[in-house]
This record gives structure tokens, sequence and C-alpha cells, in this order.
């Protein structure tokens, strides 16, 4: 998702709220059981943003889908009130699953050179800096969960592009940096955070070397050269 995308769905969300804080403040429409289906509003944007991007973008998106699901799904009473309390250690398995799916999908793309060629940098209640220098660079993952991650891939090369990067940032921040001929597509969807290109140099257009997939939710994600 590109910055101002970004910005028109966080805004959006915004403007949407305090419409129904107004509404019911105001006395002018009972809002009180729309309440009960915000939830929704997230299950929709995560399927939009696994559909918009050809199924590339799945970590990120999945897990607000699973998340935000159960969470609606209590509030119409078809989930008992206690169950996502008892039973929220089954995220933490799908996320792990999700990230062994995404692990793959490369493998089964690139092969052998999958297993030189994937990243997974984890930043949560931290920081990290991750330098790549492999000449068959295939993706991977980056996860920053109140903390921050600087991956460098300024030494690397994609041998069969695109490389896919899925990103997954929450409450935290995360820097890519990226040789200044590549060409990169950013499609994260971006809640209540954003990305932002600050690259000096833009590669060409055209087919791009690295897609940066994932979400960015009370967060960012930077690019720079």
């Amino acid at each position: 998702m590109s910055r101002s995308t970004g910005r028109l769905v966080t805004g959006g969300l915004i403007v949407a709220v305090g419409l129904l804080l107004l509404l019911g403040t105001t006395g002018v429409f009972p809002t009180a059981s729309l309440w009960d289906w915000i939830p929704g509003v997230f299950v929709l944007l995560g399927i939009w943003a696994v559909v918009r991007s050809g199924f590339r973008n799945l970590t990120g998106p999945v897990m607000i889908v699973a998340i935000a699901g159960a969470f609606l799904l209590r509030n119409l009473e078809l989930l008992p009130r206690g169950a996502i309390g008892t039973y929220w250690p089954l995220f933490l398995v799908l996320f792990g699953v999700l990230i062994l799916i995404g692990r793959g999908r490369r493998r089964a793309r690139y092969g052998d050179a999958a297993a030189d060629g994937d990243l997974t940098a984890f930043g949560v209640f931290g920081g990290g800096q991750t330098n790549v220098t492999s000449q068959a660079f295939t993706g991977g993952d980056v996860i920053s969960v109140f903390g921050g991650n600087d991956v460098d891939l300024r030494e690397a090369n994609v041998a069969d592009p695109p490389a896919v990067l899925e990103v997954v940032t929450l409450f935290g921040g995360t820097e890519i940096r990226v040789p200044d001929d590549w060409t990169v597509k950013v499609d994260a969807l971006g809640i209540f955070g954003g990305t932002e290109d600050k690259r000096r140099t833009v590669g060409p257009s055209g087919e791009p070397d690295l897609v940066i997939t994932g979400v960015v939710m009370f967060g960012s994600l930077e690019l720079y050269d």
C-alpha cells in the first residue's frame, strides 16, 4: 500500500469512528450495537490486502483477519466470552505456521537457493540490525513488535526477481536499505501507521527487484538507499 493510500485508510477509519461517537453523544442515533461490528472493518481490510497483493501478502493480513474475526464472533455472541482468553496461544501457532508457509513458498520457487538467500529478522521488545550479502537473495520475514529492525540489503543481489520481503511492524519501526539501482514495490497494509520512501535515488520503472508486503500498525516502515 502506498503512503497516500495508507493515510486515506487511517484517516477514513478515524472519521468513521468520530462520526459514530458524535451520533451516540448527540442522541441522533443509538450506536452502541454498531461498535460490535468494528472488528469487521479490520477483517475486510485484511482480506482486501491479501487479494490486492495477489496472495503474496499473507502473514500480517491473515493475522489481522484471525484476531479481528475472533473478536467479531465474540461480539456477535457466536463465540463464548472467555474463549479468546483461553485459546489466544492459537494466534501464536497461526503466526508460526504463516512464517513457515512463506518460507515454504520461497523454497518451492527458488529450490535449494532459498536456504542461502532467505532472511528472518526479529525485533521484539528490542532492536536488531541485519546485513544481507547474499548474491541470490530471495526474501524473508522481518518482525518488529514493540521494537525495531534495520535491514541492510545494499550488498545483496536478487538473482531471480522479485524477492518478496514480508514485514510485520506493530508498535515499532522497520528500516530497510536497498541498492540505489533496485526497483522496489511496497505493498504493505498500513493501519494507524504507514510507509515512507526516503531514498534519494529511485530505481528505474519496470518489474520490481524487491516486493515488500506485510502490515504496519501503530508503527512505521521506512525505505532508504
